[in-house]
């Protein structure tokens, strides 16, 4: 038996025992490496191969003998016996020839001993032993972890999904499609830090290629989320082909007479967050002086949202079997006024037609919380909420802002409400809701729900559900927090009429952070349910501070996270509060900017016409991408911490002084004002 006999601090076995046969042959192979790594560890190399070669002796028809004097060897050479650690590994290879490990050790030992040659021929050897690695086998394997993971992934089996991403990025990390879908495939299994590096594969690498969407999910940083939208869409687009022309637009004196064309791209003018709210905006539209085309490039399915688009513009236009240039020219044959890409950087996405120019005036509204960061759109929408005047600079269009950046439909469908207990929820209980998808929650954000939870005991969160064991993975971190799993309830997906009748059961809804609630915040507006909220520095996690402060709630978006977690806490005390605000919000509905289609497409219409006069007049704004390249390196290095507002841009600016000193980097309006003097 083992002694406290001391040896640097480690626990020896008695001298007797040290020379007892049947004390090595019970010894296990991972006692054995146990033991005497701690000595390797602890500098007692010498001890640790004293272990090694007993327990050899001891078990000489062992099926890990080869795997002892592999380690054996080790021990040797770092207790300075080369010669001795050589013939271990020679033997390691003789009773193993197949271990590949014990060739790049002997090789490095005889490459230590001045024996070049016979070092060579070691790795020699190994790389003739190992399967034939040729750049179609890799292409072959790359190409079989894709399909696994594609196939896995849209059945949301998720584990294995991002084990065959893993597997694939650890054979190539020059995969950006394959970054962007394990990320965004951790992101919604709730797997944090949803970035994270392996051996062979650093968090720099995965971060350097985060898809833009991701990114909202991950970081409050705009100027990190302008550079990598502007990175995303040159390697998105890529080179112009040669045999691809890109006409200048037609000269403003020869536009064709007649209404202002406006033409909306989209794949989403369907059953989705983007068609729901769209639909009352092109029903609205003054068709007398706008003539209205929709460019779709969704699935090809029918629901009643995708008719209620088609009836109500001019044109309705199947863009899926063009392709890019094809779609360009159709547009251009419109001879479209002005072009709004209500997609942005998401699913189904036709990024390229927009970079092939295809109309005058190009605008990013709605589809994508963010910029671009491209040389081809003019125009951002937002409001003055979204983009202060001092947060241009995180923005490569011109914001046009308007008195409320988003829409809604005034008549959307909405069930009959249910009963709580229809959805699990109890009766007594004050429910807190988050019904966002759950690549929107975040570690920060779901530590301090639980903290609200710990402070108000009577209360439940109610969440969507995940995928696999996204909520038992939720629930193990709310059990770990003092809060009792079964407090953590899971909504089921539901036809949206049903979905949205919902939110009248619950008391208040929090939102995420950074990406916060958009459709799902206005729908829980349009059904009373108060919201709850904080701004951060990108367009993402300000977004919901802009809609309860258009439904007459203002007071709701506060400053900091403390004040949310607070605010949460304080509500749920005191429910005579909430149930004023609910009634506030249920009376005032139809007269709040929130909901005021109208003047919303009354302002969207202005903007219309001030751009296309922009145009006429020579006014037309030019993106400016200076400096991106570096903003991208920078974001990069920064993303692994939070900055604080009153160093944030200091940082940048202190990494881009660094640059300059090598090489002199233009101002460029955003953290880079020109080289600092030396006083500062």
């Amino acid at each position: 038996m083992l002694q406290q006999n001391q040896f640097d601090g480690q626990a020896l076995a008695s001298p007797g025992e040290l020379e007892s046969y049947g004390f090595y042959q019970n010894w296990s192979v991972s006692e054995l490496l146990g033991h005497a790594e701690r000595f390797n560890a602890e500098g007692a190399s010498n001890v640790a191969a004293a272990l090694y070669r007993n327990w050899i002796a001891c078990n000489p028809r062992s099926e890990f003998l080869h795997a002892a004097y592999f380690n054996l060897s080790f021990s040797l050479a770092k207790a300075g016996d080369r010669l001795a650690a050589i013939a271990a590994a020679r033997e390691c290879q003789r009773l193993k020839p197949d271990f590949h490990g014990v060739y790049v050790n002997l090789g490095r030992l005889l490459e230590d001993a001045s024996q070049l040659g016979e070092a060579v021929e070691q790795w020699r050897a190994m790389v003739e032993s190992l399967p034939q690695i040729r750049g179609e086998t890799i292409r072959a394997k790359l190409t079989a972890l894709e399909q696994m993971a594609r196939v896995l992934e849209a059945h949301s089996i998720d584990g294995p999904a991002e084990e065959a991403m893993r597997l694939s990025l650890d054979i190539s990390i020059h995969q950006p499609a394959v970054i962007q879908h394990y990320i965004a495939l951790r992101q919604r299994q709730c797997k944090w830090p949803a970035v994270q590096g392996w051996d062979g594969v650093k968090t720099e690498a995965l971060m350097a290629g985060v898809s833009p969407l991701s990114i909202a999910n991950l970081s409050n940083d705009p100027l990190f989320q302008l550079a990598r939208a502007a990175t995303y869409y040159r390697e998105l687009v890529g080179p112009i082909p040669p045999a691809v022309e890109i006409p200048k637009p037609a000269a403003p004196a020869d536009r064709k007479p007649g209404r202002l064309r406006i033409g909306y791209v989209s794949s989403d003018f369907r059953e989705h967050a983007v068609g729901f709210a769209m639909t009352d905006v092109l029903e609205t539209h003054d068709t007398r002086e706008f003539e209205l085309f929709a460019y779709y490039c969704g699935i090809a399915r029918d629901d009643g949202i995708k008719q209620r688009c088609r009836d109500a513009v001019d044109h309705w236009v199947d863009i899926n079997d063009m392709t890019d240039e094809a779609a360009s020219l159709r547009t251009r044959a419109d001879e479209i006024d002005v072009l709004v890409d209500l997609n942005g950087f998401t699913k189904s996405a036709r990024t390229k037609v927009f970079s092939l120019r295809p109309a005058p005036v190009i605008v990013n509204w709605f589809g994508f919380p963010g910029t671009m960061g491209s040389p081809d759109h003019h125009y951002l929408i937002a409001d003055a909420r979204i983009i202060p005047e001092d947060c241009e600079r995180y923005y490569t269009e011109k914001v046009v802002r308007l008195s409320c950046y988003q829409p809604n439909d005034r008549k959307r469908l909405v069930a009959d409400t249910p009963r709580r207990a229809d959805e699990g929820l109890p009766d007594d209980a004050f429910v807190f809701c988050s019904l966002n998808g759950a690549q929107k929650f975040t570690p920060l954000m779901f530590a301090s729900w639980l903290s609200i939870l710990n402070a108000v005991p009577d209360s439940v969160l109610w969440l969507f559900g995940g995928a696999g064991d996204t909520n038992d993975r939720l629930r193990a971190l709310a059990r770990e927090a003092g809060v009792a799993p079964e407090r953590l309830i899971f909504a089921e997906k539901k036809a949206n009429p049903h979905h949205v009748a919902r939110y009248a059961l619950a008391d208040l809804f929090l939102d995420t952070f950074p990406y916060g609630s958009h459709t799902t915040a206005a729908d829980a507006l349009w059904m009373g349910l108060p919201v709850l909220t904080f701004a951060g520095r990108t367009f993402a996690s300000r977004v919901c501070s802009s809609l309860v402060h258009a439904a007459g709630i203002g007071e709701l978006a506060c400053s900091s996270r403390e004040q949310y977690v607070a605010t949460a806490v304080a509500l749920a005390q005191n429910r005579a509060t909430v149930e004023l605000i609910k009634q506030r919000l249920v009376v005032n509905r139809d007269k709040r900017r929130l909901f005021d289609t109208p003047k919303l497409v009354g302002e969207l219409e202005d903007a219309f016409r001030a751009m296309q006069a922009d145009y006429a007049e020579g006014r037309l704004p030019t993106p400016t991408l200076d400096n991106l390249g570096y903003y991208h390196e920078i974001g990069v290095a920064l993303s692994a911490g939070e900055l604080d507002d009153d160093v944030y841009l200091g940082a940048y600016e202190h990494e881009m002084a660094r640059r300059d000193a090598i090489t002199p980097l233009p101002p460029d309006g955003r953290a880079w004002r020109g080289k600092i003097p030396e006083s500062t």
